[in-house]
């Protein structure tokens, strides 16, 4: 176990606190669709590590009937990135030792009219303090109810907490940020990413804070989403769209997303970092 300050302490504890809620509603749609599906969480750590990083995580993947798999994944690690890679992260140019607290979530619905997400928030400390995170909504089959319920919840939960909870600049650095160049397309239909939120001294309490708004915000307005869309009939072809849909989606977390770089850079299990890609997918 890696030392902590009170600080990541309270950030961890808020992490992992979220995790289990999040996990128990997801359990709890299962079981309203008439399965026992279950989260099985299998613990990680980096105490054996080469490089001398220390710290770890545990794994929570659920396959069932409306979830045909999500993983809810809480991590805290530590150590020193390697030379070249402290050169990309916020604060570490001058001094590679970094710790890393954050919540990792990624779910694929059995139901192409039901959307998949992905949502994460994370505490970083190096030479620097820093939040960052956000939740973007990614629907084989978009619906305009629930694209716009969902940047609502999120806009309201920036405005809460505005000046730092920016909406319209969070808003578009999603847009931004979740696209694919190469195939001239966005991921889904957006939500907020936000990094490098500062939480150097006294910023600390109010960057939290809007970062616990972000979690509560995503748990009041997915689950309602998932409820209205899970029985809805598909048809094969419905399907196939969403099959094609998941080869993008993993076409993203395979060669632009920073979490699957900085996992891999840091010695992350790699399981737990590969757990956003789709049960199946196809390519056309």
């Amino acid at each position: 176990m890696i030392p902590l300050d009170p600080q990541q302490a309270a950030a961890r504890a808020w992490f992992e606190a979220l995790r289990d809620r999040i996990c128990a509603t997801f359990e709890a749609i299962e079981r309203e669709a008439g399965s026992d599906a279950a989260f099985a969480y299998t613990p990680w750590n980096r105490e054996d590590d080469p490089d001398a990083r220390g710290g770890g995580g545990v794994r929570g993947v659920m396959k069932g009937r409306v979830f045909e798999k999500v993983g809810v994944n809480v991590s805290t690690v530590g150590g020193s990135f390697a030379p070249d890679f402290a050169q990309t992260i916020h604060g570490a140019g001058d001094n590679p030792t970094f710790v890393a607290t954050g919540i990792s979530l990624v779910a694929h619905l059995a139901n192409p009219h039901a959307p998949a997400v992905h949502m994460n928030t994370r505490f970083l400390t190096t030479t620097k303090r820093w939040f960052g995170g956000g939740a973007d909504l990614n629907p084989p089959l978009p619906y305009a109810e629930d694209t716009d319920a969902f940047h609502a919840t999120l806009r309201a939960a920036c405005e809460a907490h505005a000046p730092i909870g920016d909406y319209p600049r969070y808003a578009q650095w999603a847009e931004e940020y979740f696209a694919i160049p190469h195939r001239g397309v966005r991921r889904g239909v957006g939500g907020i990413f936000y990094d490098h939120l500062d939480a150097d001294g006294d910023a600390f309490d109010l960057a939290f804070a809007f970062t616990r708004a972000v979690g509560e915000a995503f748990l009041a307005i997915y689950p309602a989403i998932v409820r209205r869309r899970r029985d809805t009939p598909f048809t094969p072809d419905e399907e196939r769209q969403m099959l094609a849909w998941r080869g993008r989606y993993a076409e993203f977390n395979l060669v632009y997303d920073r979490g699957t770089l900085f996992g891999l850079k840091t010695g992350g299990n790699i399981d737990a970092i590969l757990m956003s890609l789709p049960p199946r997918a196809i390519w056309e």
